[in-house]
């Protein structure tokens, strides 16, 4: 599985919004919209876990599309240091 950045998401958008837009290119394992701890509102980014392939494929169609009227940034997640 390949672990995929997806920056400038709306703020309204779901987890079940953001597997929907992945899964036009394959399966879509873990998808995790980062949330505010305070609040619980969304912090406009996330990450979503795909096979390999179809990852490189979603992130040269999605990267720099638009979603919900913002432009999408989707890279491979890099690790925590």
């Amino acid at each position: 599985m390949k672990r995929m950045y997806v920056g400038n998401l709306p703020y309204s958008s779901s987890e079940d919004d953001v597997r929907d837009l992945f899964s036009q290119y394959g399966d879509v394992g873990d998808v995790n919209v980062v949330r505010d701890r305070e609040t619980g509102k969304s912090r406009g980014f996330g990450f979503v876990e795909m096979g390999q392939d179809q990852a490189e494929e979603a992130m040269s169609n999605l990267d720099g599309s638009k979603f919900g009227g913002r432009t999408l940034k989707v890279n491979e997640a890099k690790p925590r240091q």
